[in-house]
């Protein structure tokens, strides 16, 4: 017995399939968390080798936040010192997580930028892979992690393929 897909089933297969290659998200699912509670953008630690790939991400990260019904959401300050080679250390961070439990924020978004680059070649695919998480600021707890990457085509950038990438991480991250 033969059996075979027709023309356009097996197009839209194989079209998902590969689809489905361009981007690996890894999700801890949690309890709900409210957004009519205070939230603070802590830093985003820049582990690639893009200066101010954090910086970056951190301002779509405040859109997508508020997208997403979050408005009682603040910008952790920065240290004054920043410049262009600077990272965020976890010195910044404690700092960031201090001001947040002064100013009685219940829930922080943070997490790292781990890769921000156009792959080598003819193309030049924009390439992302980073890390959110959302912590209980008072206790310190991890409420909800996510993970991802995600590659774009040679016409994409690095922005628009990185807040993709955001957006469907903070799509798993359960509001109420």
């Amino acid at each position: 017995m033969h059996t075979y897909l027709s023309k356009p089933l097996l197009w839209l297969v194989l079209l998902s399939l590969w689809l489905s290659g361009c981007a690996v998200t890894d999700v801890h699912r949690s309890d709900p968390v409210s957004r009519q509670a205070s939230w603070a953008l802590l830093p985003l630690a820049n582990h690639s080798e893009t200066p101010l790939a954090g910086h970056k991400a951190e301002a779509s990260l405040m859109t997508l936040l508020q997208q997403r019904g979050i408005h009682s959401l603040r910008q952790a300050p920065r240290p004054d010192a920043m410049d262009l080679l600077s990272l965020p250390s976890d010195q910044d961070y404690q700092a960031a997580l201090a001001w947040a439990q002064q100013q009685g924020v219940r829930y922080g978004v943070t997490g790292s930028v781990d890769e921000w680059q156009y792959k080598a070649g003819l193309d030049g695919e924009p390439a992302i892979g980073m890390s959110l998480r959302v912590v209980d600021v008072n206790s310190g707890d991890i409420v909800w992690s996510a993970s991802g990457a995600r590659t774009g085509w040679g016409f994409s950038t690095t922005s628009g393929v990185a807040q993709k990438l955001m957006a469907d991480l903070l799509d798993t991250l359960p509001l109420q």
